[in-house]
């Protein structure tokens, strides 16, 4: 176990209202200790640090947060849940993770969505990510989905604009194919200058197959099939070895060859440095690294940071014809990747009541809301408010860097064909799978397309382990889809 970190004054460097003197105790939680779980920060665990010095000025609680390295929360959490043992009071997960942890989790209170700000949170979040089985069970504490981010300076250099139109026939601009992503990618590595096109992460337990998703989205979340990138929507086979994920697949073998030396060890962390760092023209990830590489004292290419939408694709794959469809126009389907961070209040807590109003007061609009300009909380927008008090980003954005940074994540949730990311019992199988045969295909060993078959033959198998009428009906309630 990690050691475990007491939130102290550091809320000051948030600049976050705390509210009351501690003498009033507003609610009074005098002698009220909450453990909470992070994953090793600073990335979320300093949000959670942070408004817990604000709420125990508040109430005269104490908030403890325990880290532990992303790899270790699902298991920690579960084996201390199903044994019923009150070792939190308060959980921060992955929502893939909740059907897992439904059982063992207490409903929010109704008093919270009856609130003037439960309407602020975006209905992706609030209607669709925050409930299973029709309960509301977490709280959405950070806004997660994929955006690319891209250095203006080079862009918009006359310049490069020129040497790129020369050799590739059209202007230089923001992707929004895959293949401009790549002819971009491939013009701007220069290994002799100490630039490369793109960084994705590559290493097994970095977080690396949300990245192989947001290529497979836009190839294989078509929009006349609803639900069926995972899984057939009406079986449950898994179509994970379809032409779209082949093709998705290669594309993010690709990367490697127009990204920094070692690459296939970053995390995603690591391509956040090296976007900031100045050593690569552009990326996608979550906000995170528009955020890091706005501020001067984190970048070398602050003020030059531009952001858009992730690529899409004119061609996707129809799993119900076999074949590649066609579309008019380059479909984009942005990636809400892991989802965002979501905290909950395990039902062996002895301290329910107070775990929530925590929950509460982490997640509030303006404790939220300077979270999310904070380089390094790990917090992205995930509140209307978030999107629409732009002065507070031009703390650390131009109002142009600011106006992209905000659409591209906006537009991205209200885009009529957003992919949802795979919730389902045993989710952390699944992905288990999943990495082992990515990293395989990553490093050769292995075709993109046998990597592809062994994951759907294991899925497949593990849905049967499961129980695939009921594996079927969650899928379907996770991807918005009535029951059959």
């Amino acid at each position: 176990m990690r050691g475990v970190m007491l939130a102290t004054a550091a809320a000051a460097a948030f600049g976050l209202v705390a509210g009351p003197a501690a003498a009033q105790c507003d609610p009074d939680y005098r002698g009220v200790t909450l453990t909470a779980g992070s994953q090793t920060g600073p990335f979320i665990a300093s949000a959670v640090q942070v408004a817990g010095a604000s709420w125990a000025e508040k109430t005269c609680g104490r908030v403890e947060v325990v880290e532990f390295p992303f790899g270790e929360l699902y298991p920690k959490y579960l084996t201390a849940m199903v044994a019923g043992e009150a070792s939190f009071d308060v959980i921060t997960f992955a929502p893939a993770w909740t059907p897992d942890f439904a059982p063992y989790l207490a409903e929010m209170p109704d008093y919270i969505r009856r609130t003037r700000v439960w309407q602020d949170i975006h209905p992706v979040y609030r209607d669709r990510l925050m409930v299973w089985n029709g309960k509301h069970l977490s709280q959405t504490i950070d806004g997660d989905l994929h955006t690319l981010s891209y250095r203006t300076d080079l862009f918009n250099d006359p310049a490069e604009q020129e040497a790129f139109e020369d050799r590739y026939g059209y202007a230089l601009d923001v992707p929004q194919s895959w293949d401009q992503y790549y002819d971009v990618a491939e013009f701007f590595t220069r290994p002799d200058d100490g630039l490369w096109g793109t960084a994705e992460a590559f290493r097994r337990g970095g977080q690396q197959f949300w990245f192989f998703f947001t290529h497979a989205a836009s190839y294989t979340n078509h929009p006349d099939n609803p639900g069926s990138m995972f899984f057939d929507p009406d079986t449950m086979d898994a179509l994970i070895n379809t032409q779209g994920w082949v093709k998705a697949l290669e594309d993010y073998i690709r990367s490697v060859e127009y990204s920094p030396p070692g690459a296939l060890n970053f995390s995603s962390g690591d391509i956040r440095t090296a976007f900031a760092g100045g050593q690569v023209a552009m990326n996608f990830d979550w906000g995170d690294t528009g955020v890091i590489a706005a501020d001067p004292e984190q970048s070398q290419v602050s003020g030059n940071v531009g952001s858009s939408v992730v690529p899409g694709s004119s061609r996707i794959w129809n799993h119900k014809t076999d074949q590649w469809d066609e579309m008019d126009e380059v479909v984009k389907s942005p990636f809400m990747a892991f989802g965002g961070w979501q905290a909950a209040v395990p039902g062996s807590s002895r301290k329910i009541e107070a775990a929530w109003d925590f929950i509460e007061h982490l997640s509030n609009p303006e404790n939220s809301g300077v979270a999310a300009i904070t380089g390094g909380s790990g917090v992205n927008p995930y509140r209307f408010s978030h999107f629409t008090n732009v002065d507070r980003w031009l703390g650390i954005f131009s109002a142009d860097e600011a106006e992209m940074y905000l659409a591209a994540q906006k537009g991205s949730l209200d885009a009529p064909n957003v992919a949802i990311d795979m919730r389902l019992p045993g989710y952390f199988s699944y992905t288990e799978v999943l990495e082992i045969e990515l990293s395989k295909a990553l490093s050769g060993d292995v075709s993109p397309k046998e990597a592809l078959d062994a994951i759907a033959e294991e899925w497949n198998d593990l849905t049967d382990e499961f129980g695939r009428d009921a594996q079927l009906a969650a899928y379907r309630s996770s991807m918005g889809l009535p029951p059959l």
